[in-house]
């Protein structure tokens, strides 16, 4: 299965009692349609759990915002709570990742400009270019 999104946190490797590191991380997969009709678009947000065992890292690159290309295979979590519930979840194991840009922006220059002291200003302010 392939899944294209966006990682909504930073990931966080976890170690197991077995002593195994996972990558740990979620994705908000963006998605829109439109009714039998209707002509308004509607837009839906699904976030996925993934889990990624081969070599943890990866995690430093999987920083907020950045876009992905994951290929794996669905699991199925279930468990009961302490309150005796059964609940379940879905986490997407990860085999395969591909980076497709991040959310830093490039580093641009740093522009210097000197200090300007009252009164030595000598054009008109109404002369300004915005």
């Amino acid at each position: 299965m392939e899944i294209i999104a966006r990682i909504t946190a930073d990931a966080v490797v976890k170690t197991t009692k077995n002593e195994k590191q996972v990558v740990n991380f979620n994705v908000a997969i963006n998605d829109s349609y439109k009714p039998k009709g209707s002509d308004q678009l509607i837009k839906t947000t699904n976030y996925v759990q993934c889990a990624y065992w081969v070599n943890p890292g990866i995690a430093q690159y999987l920083t907020k915002g950045t876009l992905v290309e994951l290929y794996g295979r669905i699991g199925v979590n279930a468990y009961n709570t302490l309150q005796g519930e059964a609940k379940a979840s879905l986490t997407f194991h990860v085999n395969n990742i591909k980076l497709h840009g991040g959310n830093k922006p490039t580093a641009k220059p740093v522009e210097t400009f000197a200090p300007v002291i009252a009164g030595e200003l000598t054009e008109p302010l109404d002369d300004l270019p915005f």
